[in-house]
C-alpha cells in the first residue's frame, strides 16, 4: 500500500509535529504512516482524509487486485 500523507502534508507546509496534532496522534505515528512502517487503523485514516478533503482510497493507494478463482 503506498500512502499519499507525506505529499498532502508536504503540499500544506506542515511538519509531521503539526500534522500530529491536529490528528491527536504522535509525531512517530505520523512518521511511521508515512514510511509504510504502520497502517493506521480506520478512525485514524478517515480522520486523515477529512483533514485533507479527500477519500481514504485517494490517500492510500492499494495495489492489490482480487485473484481469479480458476480450479
Amino acid at each position: 500500500m503506498r500512502n499519499m500523507l507525506k505529499e498532502q502534508r508536504e503540499r500544506r507546509g506542515w511538519s509531521q509535529g503539526e500534522l500530529a496534532r491536529r490528528l491527536g496522534v504522535s509525531r512517530q505515528t505520523i512518521n511511521a504512516v508515512e514510511t509504510d512502517k504502520y497502517d493506521p487503523s480506520l478512525p485514524l485514516a478517515l480522520r486523515m482524509a477529512k483533514l485533507f478533503g479527500v477519500s481514504v482510497p485517494d490517500l492510500f493507494k492499494d495495489d492489490w487486485e482480487p485473484q481469479d478463482d480458476e480450479d
